[in-house]
This record gives structure tokens, sequence and C-alpha cells, in this order.
């Protein structure tokens, strides 16, 4: 069966004496599905966009009891609890924490979902790997390159299974693409990629300072991170226009079509990482990120190429934040929403739709800022996940390729900090090698008391 006729239902796990489900008739990824006797015991860090939203996915595909769940608003853990009641089937609130830190410690969770900002991705990930619990962490991984050094020895040390929220590998209409194009040699030889994003998606507003709200702790929710003056509520997006909480479009966007193009080419660590770039056009705003970035990730007789740009129009319409894989054969383009196969001479032209699974999953109508497109992918990195647990294997989207492409991504930054120069990282030593200025930035400074996870 194709995966685009693939629609997960809570149906195809098996009850009663039955020790495992066999879900690989759904053409899935071949996995063993364990049979349970009591639902997983799940807690969520961060109930803004989207830990809500993987949470709402998991509960979906998996018998789940949501026990905890944390966030530094107050507003947004009275929302998530009354929703999680009416979508689980206990009917049950979970209990709130401001602090991950009080959650961690009760002990009683064997998943935690961290879809808070990123600057908190490496110590909550780490802290709830101790505490016992498998993580699903959401990318890019890490701020700085030793974060994610750190994540990775965690999830070693603690023997804990971490899928990372880079769900184009599980996204249907691109596992048939990798197959049918990729896998099965259309292309040829392929020797360029080019990645990009042209959404216009960097903040540019100039909002006056105010008062904290009383239902934020603003000292908590910025943690390790620099603390900025209050000028509205962060957590709504604003973070992200800031290098002190991310790694700009380069860490947000970069890094799934970065993790992607890897997969599909069964890549590594790039050879050499250079980037040029800055704030070219949107000079207006507070946002310190870049509206104007390339970067090569260099492989051997393979240069991938990234652009982003959140001013003027795409490079092609039909593909605003994507792939494009260049083979001798032919060029396979891919995005969240399509893939295209075209043909160099003779051959036959392929195109690949999303899928959506609105009548399978009619409450994916309803949630809030949904990303509908995305949903199917993130219900099967979900399984996956939960299947790697159950089988004591790697994910899909392991710790450490999601180390891989996020920490390329920030060494992308870092070359175009220092003025364009490439930059070879080595993991063994963990150090840009021959650049001991940019080895230094490879461990950002934590704001006391926090204390940085690596070293």
């Amino acid at each position: 069966m194709k995966i685009e006729n693939f629609n997960i239902n809570r149906r195809h796990f098996l009850k009663g004496a039955t020790a495992s489900a066999v879900l690989s008739s759904f053409g899935l990824y071949g996995f063993d599905l364990i049979y349970r006797e009591k639902p997983w015991r799940v807690g969520l860090i961060g109930c803004g966009w989207y830990g809500t939203s993987d949470l709402f996915k998991l509960i979906q595909v998996a018998d789940v009891e949501v026990v905890s769940i944390c966030d530094v608003d107050k507003n947004f853990l009275e929302e998530d609890a009354s929703l999680i009641a009416q979508r689980q089937k206990s009917g049950k609130k979970p209990r709130m924490y401001n602090d991950y830190r009080k959650m961690l410690a009760e002990g009683d969770l064997e998943l935690v979902l961290i879809g808070s900002p990123d600057h908190w991705h490496a110590l909550q990930g780490i802290e709830a790997m101790k505490a016992g619990a498998h993580v699903y962490l959401q990318k890019p991984i890490s701020v700085d390159v030793m974060e994610g050094e750190a994540l990775v020895a965690a999830a070693q040390k603690y023997n804990r299974v971490v899928q990372i929220g880079t769900q184009r590998k599980s996204t249907p209409h691109l596992i048939d693409a990798k197959e049918q194009v990729v896998d099965a040699g259309l292309l040829g030889k392929i020797s360029h990629v080019e990645m990009c994003c042209y959404f216009h998606m960097r903040a540019n507003g100039n909002p006056p300072l105010q008062e904290v709200p009383e239902f934020l702790d603003y000292e908590m929710w910025t943690g390790p991170a620099p603390l900025r003056p209050y000028d509205g509520i962060p957590h709504r997006r604003w973070w992200r226009t800031f290098m002190e909480y991310g790694n700009g479009i380069m860490g947000d966007m970069c890094v799934h079509m970065l993790d992607t193009v890897r997969w599909m080419l069964d890549l590594g660590w790039p050879e050499t990482i250079v980037s040029t770039g800055g704030i070219y056009v949107q000079k207006d705003g507070k946002s310190n990120i870049s509206d104007t970035q390339s970067a090569i990730f260099e492989y051997p007789e393979l240069n991938c190429v990234w652009q982003h740009r959140s001013w003027g129009t795409p490079a092609d319409p039909e593909y605003p934040w994507s792939f494009k894989l260049f083979g001798e054969k032919g060029t396979l383009a891919g995005s969240t929403m399509q893939a295209d196969f075209v043909p160099y001479g003779d051959g036959k032209p392929i195109h690949f739709d999303v899928l959506y699974e609105k009548e399978q999953y009619p409450e994916d109508l309803e949630e809030k800022d949904n990303e509908l497109n995305a949903a199917p992918a993130t219900r099967r990195h979900m399984i996956d996940w939960l299947a790697a647990i159950e089988q004591n294997k790697k994910p899909v989207a392991d710790i450490m390729n999601g180390h891989i492409s996020t920490a390329s991504c920030i060494l992308a930054n870092l070359s175009m900090e220092a003025g364009g120069r490439p930059l070879i990282y080595d993991p063994e030593k963990k150090v840009v090698v021959g650049d001991p200025e940019v080895t230094a930035k490879l461990k950002r400074p934590y704001r006391d008391p926090w204390q940085h996870p690596f070293g």
C-alpha cells in the first residue's frame, strides 16, 4: 500500500491479549507496535503553538494520558489544560506547572514533548532525559553547537529515544519522491542542490517598552538567554526575530530543508560551510536576524546551496520554501506541499501531491493555527517515535541527525558573522579547524544562574 493511501487510525492498535500490531502492511516504516496495558504517561513543556499541535497529533494516534503540562504563561496553561481534557479519553485536566524542573521532579512521565522557544531546548531536553522520559524535541535542537553535543551525550548516557521535529522525513509525498525518484536512480549523479525560503516571516516592528503582564513569568521565560527589555509578549512568535533566542531564518527554516536533503541523499557532516548575508533591506525594526542570507554546505562533488530573503518575490512561486536536487538525468523539486520530478531528455515527469487527512481527523479543522499539510507527517513521526522506543532503536529523526542539521545551520551563521570565511567543523575534537575565534563561539555564554550543559 502506498504511503499516500495510508490512514492512521487507533483501531489499528490491537487490543486484548495480542502482543503486537504489525503496521508494516500500511507502508510506513515496517515496524511492530507493542501492545500496552496502560496509556503512555505524557508531559508537555511549552503550551504555545507547535507544542500543543504536536501533542494533539500524539493524542490522535496513541493511547496516552497527558499527566502534566508546563508553561510560563498562565493563560496558555489554562487554555491548554481545558483543550486537553476535551481531547483525551480520560477527560481529565493535566497538572499545571510554571517551572519545568518541578514538573520533571515528579518522576512519573514516560514521554515528554518540548515545544518551547529554541533557547530552552537543550536544558529542558536533557533534564527530561535525566528524569527518565523519552523526548520529542522540536527543531532546531539547540542555539549553539555545544548544546547539541550535550544533548547527544545525554541521549546516549540515559539510553533515551529522542525524536526531532524535522517531520519532512515522515511526509508522505516526500517519502514517495525519495523512493520513486532518488532511490530508483532517476536523477543519476547529483552534484548540486538548491534550498530556499522566501517567506516574509521576519518581524519588523518597533513596539514600545511596557510592564510585564501578571500572567507571564518573563524571568523564567528568558532563562539562560540575555534578558531583553520587555516590549510585548515574546512567546507569540516575536522571539523568532531575535538572535538572543534562536538562529534566525537559517535555524528555523533551513534546518528543515537541509535535514531533508541529507536524508534523501544519505549525507553526514558537511566538509565545509560558508555563508554571507545580513540585514540589507528591512532596517527599520528591532529585529536582528538576517533578512538576506546565502550559504553553501559543501560535500565531495556536491554543493548544497541555501538562500533566504524575507522581502521581494520568490525565485519560483511554486516552490517558495523548498529544495531542488539537480542530477545529470533530471531534477527533483520538493516542498511541504508537493514534489515534481522533471527528466532531462526522454522520460516522464512525475508529480507528488500533499496528503491531507481532514476526513479521518476532522478535529484538525478545529485546531487553532494548525498546519493541515504537516499534520499527517507529524502523526507518522509520533508513531515512528513510539515504535523506536518499544524496539530500542533509532527513530527516523534521531538526535544525532538533528544535531548535524542544527549545528550546520549554526555554523553557517557563524561563518556569516566572521565575514564569510569557510568553516570546517571537527565533530571528534569539537572545534572549528584552524579557527580559535569561531571555536570560542561554539558555546554561548549563559545568564546567571543557569549553567551551560556542555562541560
